[in-house]
C-alpha cells in the first residue's frame, strides 16, 4: 500500500536516488584508506575531525527513533515529550567534554581499538575474562539492533516506493553493507555526517513550513490548548514517566557504537569543541521532532486521521502534504539516513567483536597476523553478520521487537557504570566491572519481563542503578590493578 503516494513523483524518487548515490560514493572513496589495517577499518586511524565526530556520534545514537518515535510521542503526549530528549542531550555533552576525553587519552596511549580492548587494558586482564563477558551483550544486542534497522528501512521503502517489505530490507541492507564493508569506520563516520545533515534539514524545515502554513506559532499554540488540559504543560507527566524519559540518557555511556566515536578523534582536546557542535545538533534535532508532533496534532487533531491510525506516521504524512515532492523525497531520505547511520555503526561494532576481540585477541593470541588479512576477515564477518541480520529482519520480527526494546538500555546498563567508574575511580576492579556487566544485562531483561515492574518504571533505570551498585560493592571487596593510579594519569593526558 502506498499511503503517501511517493512513487508517483519523479522528484521524490530523484531526491532519494541522489542520497543513495552519495552513500555509495563515500564507500568507494573510503575503501583505500580503510584497507591499510584493522585500526583504520574499525577506528579510522584516530584521525577523525571534530565536525565529523560530532555529527557521527549524535546521528548514530538516534536512529529512526528520533524522527518517527519522538514526533509520535509529542503528537500523543504534547510538550512533556521534550523530557525524552533532555536526558541523552545532557549525558552526551558530559561524555564529549569529560568522560569521552579520558577514554580517548587512555585508548590512544594503549592502542585500544574496541571497548573490550579498553576494559582489558584498564584492568590488566591477561586472562581475557572481561573481553569474553563483554562479547555476549555486544553480539546479541548489536546483531538484533542491526536487523531492526534493516526492518525499519524495509518498511519505509515499502510504504514510499511500492516495494514489498522484503525488497525494502534487501535494498537497505545492500546499501549499508556496501559502504560499511568497503569503507569501514571512515565510511561510517562520513556517511553519518552527511546523514546528520539530511536529518537536521528535514527536522528543521518541515515544522517551520507546517507552522507557517497553519497560520503561525500563535495560532498553533492556541489550537493545542484545546487538545487536553496538560497538553502544553511540560510537567504534565508522572514522576515515574519523567524518570524514565530522563533515564534514556543512561544508554549513552555504554553503547560501544557511540563510545568509539570519542576514541577516533585526532586530538582529545578538540572534544570540547566537538561536544558543543554535537549538543547544538542534538538540541536542534530534538526541537524539530517535538514540533513536528505538535504541528501534526494541531493539523490532524487525532491519530484516527493518520495512516493506520498510528501517531508515528505524523512525520511522513506532514511532509507529503506540506513540502514540494523533491523536499519530501529528502525527508524520506532523512528517515532512511537515521536508520542507516545507526545500522552501519552497530554492524561495525558487532564485526569488531568477532575479529578483534574474539579472533585476534583470544583465539590467535600471540600470533602475528598481517593487517591486510585482518581487514579482509573484518569485511567477511561484517558481511556474515549482515546476512544474519537480514534473516532476522525478514523472518524474526517478534524477536527483533523484543530485543530492540532493551538493546539501548541493556548496553547502557551493561557497560555504562563500569566504564564511567573506571574512568574516574581508581578502586574499580576487574571483578567489579564483570559484576556490573552481568547485573546490568540481567536486570534489563528480568525487569522487562515482569509487566508490573515495567509499568512502574522503565527497565533501563533500575538496570543502570543496580549495575552501578554492583561495580562499587564488588570493587570494594576485590583488588584494583596495581597500575590504577598510573592509568588515571593517562586519562588526564599525562602520558609520560
Amino acid at each position: 500500500m502506498n499511503v503517501l503516494g511517493v512513487s508517483t513523483s519523479p522528484w521524490a524518487l530523484a531526491a532519494f536516488v541522489i542520497y543513495v548515490l552519495m552513500m555509495v560514493a563515500v564507500g568507494l572513496i573510503s575503501a583505500r584508506f580503510s584497507s591499510r589495517g584493522i585500526g583504520e577499518f574499525f577506528l579510522g586511524g584516530r584521525k577523525m575531525k571534530s565536525f565529523v565526530v560530532a555529527l557521527s556520534a549524535v546521528t548514530s545514537g538516534r536512529s529512526a527513533w528520533l524522527l518517527i518515535g519522538v514526533s509520535g510521542m509529542a503528537f500523543t503526549r504534547g510538550v512533556s515529550a521534550v523530557w525524552s530528549v533532555v536526558g541523552y542531550i545532557l549525558v552526551e555533552l558530559f561524555m564529549f567534554v569529560y568522560a569521552g576525553k579520558r577514554l580517548r587519552y587512555f585508548t590512544g596511549k594503549k592502542g585500544d581499538i574496541t571497548i573490550p580492548d579498553y576494559m582489558e587494558s584498564r584492568f590488566d586482564d591477561h586472562q581475557h575474562l572481561l573481553r569474553l563477558v563483554s562479547l555476549i551483550p555486544i553480539l546479541i544486542f548489536m546483531t538484533a539492533y542491526v536487523s531492526a534497522q534493516f526492518s525499519a528501512g524495509g518498511k519505509s521503502l515499502s510504504a514510499s516506493f511500492n516495494l514489498t517489505q522484503q525488497e525494502g530490507i534487501l535494498i537497505t541492507a545492500g546499501i549499508v553493507i556496501f559502504y560499511t564493508v568497503l569503507g569501514g569506520f571512515l565510511a561510517v563516520c562520513l556517511t553519518d555526517m552527511f546523514q546528520g545533515i539530511f536529518m537536521i534539514f528535514a527536522l528543521m524545515i518541515l515544522p517551520i513550513i507546517a507552522i507557517i502554513q497553519f497560520g503561525g506559532l500563535g495560532k498553533l499554540l492556541a489550537t493545542l490548548k484545546d487538545v487536553s488540559p496538560g497538553y502544553l504543560d511540560p510537567f504534565a507527566l508522572s514522576v515515574g514517566v519523567l524518570i524514565g524519559f530522563l533515564g534514556i540518557g543512561f544508554g549513552s555511556p555504554g553503547n560501544p557504537h557511540i563510545l568509539n566515536k570519542y576514541m577516533s578523534i585526532e586530538d582529545p582536546q578538540k572534544l570540547n569543541k566537538t561536544g558543543l557542535i554535537g549538543t547544538i545538533w542534538n538540541v536542534l534535532m530534538g526541537w524539530g521532532s517535538i514540533f513536528i508532533g505538535l504541528a501534526g496534532r494541531a493539523i490532524y487533531q487525532s491519530a484516527a486521521n493518520l495512516p493506520n491510525q498510528d501517531p508515528e506516521n505524523v512525520y511522513p504524512l506532514l511532509g507529503s502534504e506540506h513540502l514540494h515532492p523533491f523536499l519530501f523525497g529528502l525527508t524520506i531520505a532523512a528517515i532512511f539516513a537515521a536508520i542507516m547511520s545507526t545500522a552501519s555503526s552497530q554492524l561495525l561494532v558487532a564485526s569488531s567483536a568477532v575479529v578483534r576481540d574474539a579472533y585476534q585477541k583470544i583465539l590467535a593470541a600471540g600470533r602475528q597476523i598481517p593487517e591486510k588479512r585482518l581487514v579482509w576477515l573484518s569485511r567477511l564477518v561484517t558481511l556474515i553478520v549482515s546476512v544474519i541480520a537480514i534473516f532476522l529482519a525478514a523472518y524474526g520480527d517478534k524477536v527483533i521487537f523484543y530485543l530492540v526494546l532493551f538493546a539501548w538500555g541493556g548496553l547502557g546498563a551493561a557497560f555504562g557504570p563500569a566504564i564511567l567508574l573506571s574512568l574516574y575511580w581508581k578502586k574499580t576492579t576487574k571483578a567489579g566491572a564483570m559484576a556490573g556487566i552481568l547485573v546490568g544485562s540481567a536486570t534489563e531483561i528480568i525487569w522487562y519481563l515482569i509487566p508490573s515492574l515495567r509499568a512502574a518504571l522503565a527497565e533501563y533505570v533500575p538496570a543502570f542503578i543496580l549495575s552501578f551498585l554492583a561495580v562499587v560493592i564488588v570493587s570494594l571487596y576485590t583488588r584494583p590493578p596495581e597500575r590504577a593510579e598510573e592509568y588515571l594519569r593517562y586519562m588526564k593526558g599525562q602520558l609520560e
